[in-house]
């Protein structure tokens, strides 16, 4: 049977979090900020993963853990990525997280791997390739359709 950690831990980490703000401990401001929620939360579920035995668990830790810390950055530092790019590359983080920890096959992770390079660095690629604006418009045009193609096949009929 697995063992229930995340409601403890999510409690004990918005905890410190209220002690933290209550009391004038010296810690950045930034701390008091909605991605600290995202990080305690992210947190929970990958000790729940890795300590209950939830793997499934993984992917969705590694998310949030990942926004907490780009939100946290991008405040910090003025940091800007197109964030759809920063969420599938934290979801091929997950699923390369998962398939070593169930021994399973890292496709997905790779497909997520891919996908994020060509969103986070679309206009690098298309001119390391030297594509006319008439070929990357095609393949802009192309993208959501290809995406969900393969979304489709390993939803309908990729078994295993």
């Amino acid at each position: 049977m697995k063992k229930q950690m995340f409601p403890g831990i999510v409690l004990i980490g918005f905890g410190l979090y209220f002690f933290l703000q209550k009391f004038t401990i010296p810690v950045p401001a930034a701390v008091f900020s909605w991605p600290t929620i995202l990080l305690i939360v992210g947190v929970a579920l990958l000790i729940q993963a890795y300590r209950g035995g939830d793997f499934q668990l993984i992917v969705p830790g590694v998310l949030l853990v990942g926004l907490g810390i780009h939100f946290h950055l991008a405040q910090q530092w003025n940091i800007q990525f197109d964030l759809i790019g920063v969420i599938i590359l934290f979801l091929a983080l997950g699923f390369f997280l998962a398939a070593k920890k169930t021994k399973s096959s890292a496709i997905y992770s790779w497909i997520f791997v891919s996908v994020a390079l060509i969103q986070l660095f679309n206009s690098n690629l298309f001119s390391f390739l030297r594509l006319t604006p008439e070929q990357i418009g095609s393949f802009q045009s192309l993208w959501p359709i290809i995406l969900i193609i393969i979304g489709s096949y390993l939803f309908f009929f990729k078994k295993k």
